[in-house]
């Protein structure tokens, strides 16, 4: 069984000692950032820096997100790391078609394709509206989630309830793709900790679950945010124990309707508040 991650953190790649730390500060999953976090003239240290760091397998699952598929630097990085030990996924940025992620799948070298998941950003308005096919793309894409600060500025929202069609959009296409829950994208303000709590809870009721980080201060926010309350948990146990001791549709004490898709929920929050898959 593998834990369920909640909590995503995004570090530069061209600062190796900075990931080294951030490997060991409690995130699920650390993102080594080779684009937006990098300076152009920085690209190229980034990469071989991020390649020497992950050559050997990481205590902790790292994905590296890529430069843009239509960048100078994209297939010199997925040259560099696909298959590489420390490396768990690999981060696609501005994916506006599933055919980028066929042909993302077919440069894998043969030795270890199928090795590297993928995992693909959308951040523009074209990539929202092909959300669901570029979800069934290829069976080496594992997620999708969204770049929100690109796609804000794409389609000109300027309120942050712009972006619910889009967030709710993306949500659907995952789970009709059969991939997890995409999780949130970041939220900017690393001094807001009570903002990106209320943002969290929002986000969970769009179906999100956990979220992407830019710094370690985040990270119990989103955890705490997206774990199940006692009172969830005592709900659900309720629930799992009816189900266990008459089969079919029922009726609790309380006249709550219980049936087979409130019984399957309850059974994924007690495994989330294991945090097993």
């Amino acid at each position: 069984m593998t834990k369920t991650p909640l909590t995503w953190l995004y570090v530069p790649g061209d600062r190796p000692e900075t990931v080294t730390k951030a490997l060991g500060c409690g995130a699920d999953v650390v993102i080594v950032d080779l684009e937006d976090a990098v300076a152009p003239d920085r690209k190229e240290y980034a990469r071989t820096a991020t390649a020497e760091r992950l050559s050997e397998p990481q205590r902790v699952p790292v994905h590296v997100r890529m430069n843009a598929l239509d960048s100078p630097f994209a297939a010199a990085d997925l040259r560099t790391m696909a298959g590489l030990p420390g490396v768990c996924g690999l981060r696609l940025p501005k994916v506006t078609s599933p055919h980028q992620i066929t042909r993302v799948a077919a440069a894998v070298p043969p030795a270890v394709r199928g090795a590297t998941p993928l995992h693909a950003l959308l951040e523009s308005a074209l990539g929202i509206e092909h959300a669901y096919a570029i979800a069934c793309a290829h069976p080496s894409l594992r997620g999708i989630a969204l770049g929100e600060a690109d796609l804000r500025a794409d389609l000109g929202v300027r309120d942050d309830a712009g972006l619910d069609w889009s967030r709710a959009r993306v949500v659907v296409a995952a789970r009709a793709a059969g991939l997890a829950p995409p999780p949130q994208s970041v939220h900017p303000d690393i001094r807001d900790l009570e903002g990106l709590a209320t943002s969290c809870a929002r986000g969970r009721t769009l179906g999100f679950l956990g979220r992407a980080a830019i710094h370690p201060r985040q990270l119990p926010i989103i955890e705490q945010a997206y774990l199940p309350t006692q009172h969830e948990l005592e709900e659900a146990e309720t629930i799992v124990k009816a189900a266990a001791t008459e089969r079919g549709a029922q009726a609790l004490p309380d006249g709550r309707f219980v049936d087979a898709a409130v019984v399957a929920t309850a059974q994924r929050t007690l495994s989330l508040a294991a945090r097993v898959d």
